[in-house]
């Protein structure tokens, strides 16, 4: 409603309501008083309404009023907005013309793997993302979660300040008081300084990490995540002596053999589409691929498959060893003896296509069952025809995540973690039981820094909590599958006025600290 040029008399009002009786249906008290202010905001609204105005509620009235009720609704519920006129830009715009969409590519990250995205914006708002048909992470396609992600940036239930102990505060405020805790951890070399954050491959927070060791020395950098690559890590290391990352090529590979590996459910679009190319019979080819699958649960992949194979999970590790042994692997030996005809069968056809076949491990699957798909792809002499090594993508691989995670918690609970900075994620809500960062170990951190989308579990045990942007608000970089390096760019202005990653940890610089995430990428 609009302000009142004198203050009603509440004692006055007070009295005139508790004088009557009976039911009443009233939106304000001035209304319900019928005092002159009332009568002025209606004279001014609604001028040729105002002679028959009438207060008694009779049966008649009331279906008057609440017709007015809806039209009064939006005036006595909002504030009313000054006059605007609808101007043309003053200046156009290059590129950008009314009701015609423009396309910037981008790329959205997951598990630390970066999918490429043409998004579609109009007048500088995206509104679809599809997939980028020159990167090799979607070759033009998306999956469920891209599409989708484009209403996170709309959620009104995201976060929208910086707040400290959920108390709204600026970044300024948190900038300041995160620098002097800084520079007294630089006292014992950052000693008491933990990050914590879900898998990085981004380029330029790798070498964001690497410039504060240099600073803070005797910091930690710990990643962790419930889904990731720990068991195909462990499974590299045990079968080549260090890890190493695997980039499969599905397009060239006519004989496939899955072992418990969802394929066509992974968030690596690029290799569904690989996979398809080799059911086409484009190119001269005679026959199209076929699709083995060893699983211990309906997916799609299984669906999908020439043969299916169902299994126990207990049985996967021996299955994988009978079909080891059955095409050469030097001192594979199993106990499984059922299903011989489907395993002869599976290690024939494997045999027979050297150099075009291809044998993949589930993320879920135990590090031997990984060393063993790997031994098996070297016999069968795929390593480098239909699949290769690269290095890790995410630093510090050499140890795994839940070994990282081990070591934090330990330390927490020693006294060791001055300041824990938690880069997105929902770590209280998603470490395991045994490891769990709940609220009890949190209160042994005396300052604890949350980026997040969501003022989730993890925000509310932190002392201050920082409104992160959406990846089409902010800039940065990341990796594909295969080490292709993406840039990650903006559609849009930060709903919010949020930060990202790369904004946080250059605060911990002693130089250029408060550096724009566009200038820190460049």
């Amino acid at each position: 409603m609009p302000k009142l040029e004198h203050k009603p008399n509440f004692a006055s009002l007070r009295d005139q309501i508790l004088s009557l009786n009976g039911k009443e249906y009233w939106r304000s008290l001035e209304e319900h008083a019928d005092t002159p202010e009332f009568r002025k905001f209606v004279a001014e609204e609604y001028p040729h309404e105002i002679e028959e105005w009438d207060n008694s509620l009779s049966r008649r009235n009331f279906v008057k009023v609440m017709g007015a009720s809806l039209a009064l609704a939006g005036l006595s519920g909002c504030v009313i907005q000054p006059n605007e006129q609808i101007v043309p830009y003053v200046r156009p715009v290059e590129g950008m013309l009314p009701g015609k969409a423009n396309f910037f590519a981008t790329a959205m990250s997951l598990g630390g793997v970066a999918t490429g995205l043409l998004a579609k914006a109009y007048e500088g708002r995206p509104v679809k993302v599809e997939g980028n048909p020159d990167h090799p992470g979607s070759q033009g396609a998306t999956d469920v979660l891209a599409q989708a992600s484009i209403l996170g940036m709309y959620d009104p239930d995201r976060s929208q300040q910086v707040t400290y102990r959920g108390a709204p505060k600026t970044w300024e405020a948190f900038m300041a008081e995160l620098r002097a805790t800084v520079e007294e951890a630089r006292k014992d070399g950052g000693a008491g300084v933990r990050f914590l954050a879900e898998t990085v491959t981004s380029p330029t927070l790798i070498d964001q990490f690497a410039k504060i060791k240099t600073e803070l020395p005797n910091c930690k950098l710990v990643q962790y995540e419930p889904i990731n690559q720990d068991n195909a890590m462990a499974g590299a290391k045990m079968a080549f002596g260090s890890p190493a990352q695997a980039v499969y090529k599905f397009d060239k590979a006519e004989r496939i053999l899955s072992l418990d590996a969802d394929i066509f459910s992974s968030f690596n679009v690029g290799y569904i589409k690989d996979y398809a190319k080799g059911k086409n019979f484009s190119h001269g080819k005679k026959e199209i691929n076929r699709l083995y699958v060893v699983e211990s649960t309906v997916s799609i992949t299984g669906a999908k498959a020439d043969h299916r194979l169902a299994v126990k999970p207990s049985q996967m590790a021996e299955i994988a060893k009978a079909i080891a042994k059955a095409v050469g692997v030097a001192g594979a030996n199993s106990t499984y003896a059922e299903n011989a005809t489907w395993i002869a069968g599976v290690a024939k056809d494997l045999l027979a296509h050297k150099g075009k076949s291809l044998v993949v491990a589930g993320d879920n699957q135990s590090p031997m069952v990984h060393a063993l798909a790997n031994a098996i792809n070297g016999v069968l002499g795929n390593i480098g025809e239909t699949v290769t090594f690269i290095e890790p993508l995410s630093p510090n691989a050499d140890k795994l995540q839940i070994e990282q995670l081990r070591e934090l918690i330990t330390d927490i609970d020693g006294g060791g973690v001055r300041m824990l900075v938690i880069l997105s994620g929902n770590p209280v809500y998603n470490t395991p039981a045994d490891l769990k960062l709940n609220a009890e170990r949190m209160r042994k951190v005396p300052m604890a820094v949350h980026l997040g989308l969501y003022m989730d579990e993890t925000a509310e045990q932190c002392h201050w909590h920082v409104a992160e942007k959406h990846y089409l608000e902010g800039w940065s970089d990341a990796r594909a599958f295969d080490g292709t390096a993406t840039i990650v760019q903006p559609l849009i202005q930060p709903l919010y006025d949020g930060k990202n990653a790369h904004e946080v940890v250059q605060v911990f610089m002693r130089e250029n600290f408060d550096k724009k995430d566009l200038d820190i990428v460049k």
